[in-house]
């Protein structure tokens, strides 16, 4: 019902329409494989997530058919191309008979779901079929289903799964807790997906031009909360820092939005070239992929999304070393509180402490480069989980 109205939703429907059959035929001329293996993923953050494990995977075990599936619109056609699975697809719904279906079609010999998504037909017929399941990079949460008095039918689907690969030593305490053993710290992918993205010193056409003469603020996956703390500083401050907005969506009403905010000093990237990026004092990113490389640009990254259901992804402007700042929802961010306690990170409530958080790291060097070392240093830490997974899988 909701795809008469809502295009993301649309997409989600047309985009599994006969889904088995054209499955079936995708993998019929792959069937002399030896081996496969499903990778699942909710959407494109939780793919960049399990990135470096797919890749790694690929090069360890070469005889591996690699399936790839989304059950996001917004992941599926931004990544239905990638290049490191032999297939991409929608997961079809969790109905017994087109899970079961869909699993006879793939033949899968090792599963790997990223982060969470604990569909109870595809992980019951999994552990019946004994086909070995892995959940990675998984976090959980005293508040989650799993862990309350009501929660028995949830905890049946943990029991599905072959191995935990979790992020932190609490989330495996709490599956211990409720007589979960096959458990083990592997730490979070993503922190190795964010030093790979630092290592290949990508540059993105023009910025270098935009960046030439003053600090760039950059907004990454903002939403319009952000933006009414955001758009006051920048109409205020445009002479002093150059900026760039990346929304979270770049449908083309998002975008006029935005444009409308501004005048003359604005820019499209799609309209961009080297002069009048040379111009431009405000920037407006509407395409999708470009942000994680973006971050080596900025002087200070405004992440956004906490002023909504919690922040995006900080992890790609710490590992570039750039300061962050985001909204009052992070709780539920490990990497979030930890770098607040360090002083990587600044929260904040409201535009005067976004504007104070601003000008205490312009105004002060010595504080600016700590608070930059901090954040390189925390990312640069934290990698390995890749590398735990696949240990265990050689093993």
């Amino acid at each position: 019902m909701a795809s008469l109205v809502n295009k993301k939703a649309k997409r989600w429907v047309s985009g599994r329409k006969d889904i088995l059959r054209k499955v079936e035929e995708a993998l019929e001329k792959d069937r002399i494989q030896k081996k496969t293996a499903w990778f699942h993923c909710a959407s494109l953050g939780e793919f960049e997530q399990g990135r470096p494990l797919i890749e790694e995977f690929r090069e360890s075990f070469p005889d591996h058919l690699i399936i790839l599936t989304f059950f996001s619109p917004s992941g599926y056609d931004i990544r239905k191309n990638y290049t490191g699975a032999d297939h991409v697809f929608y997961l079809p719904e969790d109905l017994r008979g087109k899970a079961g279906k869909f699993i006879q079609i793939l033949a899968p010999d090792i599963v790997f779901f990223i982060k969470y998504e604990y569909w109870y037909n595809y992980l019951s017929i999994l552990k019946k079929k004994g086909i070995p399941t892995y959940i990675v990079s998984a976090i959980f949460r005293p508040s989650q289903p799993f862990f309350r008095i009501y929660g028995s039918w949830f905890r049946k689907q943990l029991k599905n799964l072959s191995w935990f690969f979790v992020q932190d030593e609490n989330s495996e305490k709490l599956l211990r807790n409720i007589g979960i053993k096959n458990v083990s710290v592997s730490g979070d992918t993503r922190f190795d997906r964010v030093n790979v993205i630092v290592s290949q010193n990508k540059t993105i056409k023009g910025l270098d031009a935009f960046n030439k003469d003053s600090n760039i603020i950059l907004a990454g996956s903002s939403w319009p909360e952000d933006e009414k703390i955001l758009i006051p500083f920048i109409l205020e401050h445009k002479s002093e820092f150059k900026f760039i907005i990346a929304p979270h969506e770049v449908e083309q009403e998002r975008i006029n939005g935005l444009l409308a905010q501004f005048g003359s000093d604005c820019l499209l990237y799609s309209k961009s070239d080297e002069t009048n990026l040379r111009e431009a004092r405000i920037l407006i990113i509407d395409s999708i992929g470009l942000l994680a490389y973006l971050y080596r640009y900025a002087f200070i990254a405004f992440v956004g999304g906490g002023f909504g259901v919690g922040i995006h992804n900080i992890l790609e402007p710490a590992a570039f070393g750039i300061p962050i700042i985001f909204g009052p929802n992070y709780e539920k961010f490990r990497e979030a509180r930890e770098l607040i306690i360090e002083g990587g990170a600044t929260s904040i409530n409201n535009e005067r402490e976004f504007r104070e958080a601003i000008i205490d790291l312009a105004d002060v060097p010595d504080e600016y480069r700590r608070s930059s070392e901090i954040c390189r240093s925390y990312v640069a830490s934290h990698k390995g989980a890749t590398a735990h997974i696949l240990k265990y899988l050689h093993a």
